[in-house]
């Protein structure tokens, strides 16, 4: 694997019960870039999601990191490795604090355990890096406040500064911008333009405007196979994806 592909998959695929949801789909993501996925619904976005993360085994083919095969590797161990990921929907504790939340993650560089059992200096050791998370993506205001009392934005913000704490090399992130509003959307498409200055991010969007003000490669898949991969504008003018991702019809 050349020296500045962090991640490659070689002809994933991923079969349910006779469905091919991936088929032979082959990804470079370049070091220190923002990659997006995008593509209709149903076009194997989420499943090469899960498989690059380990959610799901693939049928087929091979997924390499920092130049290690890591096909056969369980879920954690690859988040170990650095390769961490958030969900579409938001996945922090609804009744912990915004600074109990990152708290939590931060345990995680403790090893096993959760300290439930110790001192809470245990855990306020750990409040100044979580507040320096907090600040990183804008949330210092919020460090009281329960994450089921704070507006959906924000606690979309909140899942990215937990992902952070397990100090990622690659962020996955799926359909950050889902159910935002403009507001929103702005404040956090600022964050993963910060977050991505010394890390590599893959995102899925469905926002287009999103994916062309922050990518520097975006892939387009369609029925589980990659349709094109370039820039903004050589996607846009591309044919075959006007037709088949923006249904534009043929002249």
């Amino acid at each position: 694997m050349a020296e500045d592909i962090i991640l490659e998959t070689r002809g994933l695929t991923k079969e349910f019960a006779g469905f091919v949801a991936v088929r032979d789909v082959n990804l470079r993501i370049r070091r220190g870039s923002i990659h997006a996925l995008i593509g209709p619904n149903g076009a194997g976005k989420t499943t090469c999601f899960n498989l690059l993360t380990k959610f799901l085994q693939p049928t087929r083919g091979e997924i390499c990191y920092e130049g290690r095969d890591i096909t056969a590797m369980a879920a954690a161990d690859v988040a170990r490795l650095g390769l961490v990921r958030s969900f579409q929907i938001s996945a922090v504790f609804p009744h912990l604090t915004a600074l109990e939340n990152v708290r939590v993650a931060l345990q995680r560089k403790r090893g096993g355990n959760f300290d439930f059992w110790r001192s809470k200096n245990v855990l306020n050791s750990l409040n100044e890096r979580a507040m320096a998370l907090l600040d990183d993506v804008g949330l210092s205001a919020f460090e009281t406040t329960t994450a089921v009392e704070m507006p959906y934005g924000r606690k979309r913000a909140l899942e990215i500064a937990t992902t952070l704490a397990l100090d990622p090399q690659m962020l996955l992130l799926d359909e950050p911008m889902a159910g935002m509003g403009h507001e929103d959307i702005e404040r956090v498409a600022d964050l993963i333009r910060r977050v991505a200055k010394n890390r590599t991010v893959l995102m899925v969007e469905h926002n287009l405007k999103v994916v062309s003000d922050l990518s520097d490669t975006i892939t387009v898949l369609t029925r589980g196979q990659v349709l094109a991969e370039g820039d903004y504008e050589t996607i846009s003018n591309n044919a075959d994806v006007q037709q088949a991702y923006l249904g534009v019809a043929d002249a």
